[in-house]
């Protein structure tokens, strides 16, 4: 078991949990790459344990019922894995929900755009169905602004739920470029006067054109800029910022990272949507291990790819990887665990690929 051993060691760096605890935790992120699902029972049957499979899952239950996490020290962690400490990054906020019976799951989450797949750093559960108000997004940003500070953050990126008044009005003082889209009917004003609705801005846009309006108009009682984009099937893209860029709409679209990132915990990863847990604090905690089994993955992928590049593929004529980061460090990581010994140098190399990250940012 020395290879369990050091990825204790390793995570207990930042964690400084006691050994029952961390053995625990451990085993349970090697046993979510086994089986590739945040199902708890089945995590317990991946579970390198010599007790009863019964066993195995009440010790699974009783984490998440008894312990706390210190959900700042994982998010200065992960930052630490992939930044540095002067790096400027575009942050990415939006939702994803589903039902399990009659509960609604509905998580919240700032990640942080990176190489076209978010990296996770602070979530929370929503509990109701439907948008978050303004009250959840700025708690939700604080946390970030709170543990790194705003100097980090390059812009905002949110889709058309986070178009808002309020918000705009907060991103503002706060100084913060934001890069936000708007619905097609939005009212435009300049001054008092109504000029019409943001889609006739752009009506003229021809399919795969971009176009920025070239003064600052009023949405929501705020003043910002508007870029358009027409996508190659005729859909409009709106895009409202506090920027003066011609690019808005380029950075706009890396909002879909978080997308990425939310497909890889569920169905082309950790298939978190299996989950049968319902209570959102510990909802939270399981998201916390998918953050860090993600992270450990991702950086793995980067490692081998730096090897043995991933093998680019034709997509509607364009060339594509065929795996993300996280999908190659996931599958070689899986099959370490499920054809080798946790002895193997390699899985001791895969754990080194954290160990630089444990002193605590600041």
């Amino acid at each position: 078991m020395r290879g369990i051993n050091s990825l204790m060691a390793s995570l207990n760096h930042f964690l400084n949990w006691n050994n029952a605890r961390m053995e625990c935790f451990s085993l349970m992120i090697l046993g979510l790459f086994s089986v590739r699902t945040v199902n708890l029972k089945e995590i317990a049957i991946g579970f390198k344990s010599k007790a009863q499979i019964d066993s195995r899952y009440r010790r699974l239950q009783r984490f998440f019922a008894l312990f706390e996490i210190d959900y700042p020290v994982i998010a200065r962690w992960i930052f630490q894995l992939f930044l540095k400490e002067k790096d400027k990054f575009y942050i990415i906020i939006d939702r994803t929900n589903w039902y399990w019976g009659k509960s609604k799951i509905n998580v919240f989450m700032l990640s942080i755009a990176y190489e076209g797949l978010a990296i996770p750093l602070f979530w929370t559960l929503l509990d109701k169905a439907g948008n978050s108000n303004f009250n959840e997004q700025k708690t939700l940003i604080n946390q970030f602004i709170k543990t790194f500070g705003i100097k980090h953050i390059e812009g905002l990126l949110a889709d058309r739920e986070f178009a808002n008044g309020r918000f705009f009005q907060w991103l503002r003082k706060k100084k913060i470029y934001f890069y936000i889209r708007i619905k097609e009917s939005s009212n435009v004003f300049t001054g008092k006067k109504k000029l019409f609705s943001a889609k006739k801005i752009f009506k003229y846009l021809n399919p795969k054109e971009k176009s920025t309006f070239g003064m600052s108009v009023s949405i929501f009682g705020q003043n910002v800029f508007l870029s358009g984009a027409r996508s190659e099937r005729g859909e409009l893209m709106i895009v409202a910022s506090n920027a003066q860029i011609k690019n808005a709409i380029a950075i706009y679209l890396r909002r879909w990272e978080i997308e990425n990132l939310f497909k890889s915990l569920k169905t082309k990863g950790f298939r978190f949507e299996e989950t049968h847990v319902i209570d959102l604090k510990r909802i939270k905690k399981l998201i916390a291990i998918l953050a860090i089994g993600f992270v450990w993955a991702h950086r793995i992928g980067e490692w081998l790819a730096k090897k043995k590049p991933i093998i680019l593929k034709n997509f509607k004529h364009q060339k594509r990887p065929q795996h993300t980061f996280f999908r190659y460090g996931l599958d070689f990581i899986r099959e370490i665990l499920l054809n080798s010994s946790l002895k193997t140098k390699q899985f001791r190399a895969c754990v080194s690929l954290i160990s630089y990250a444990s002193e605590v940012f600041v």
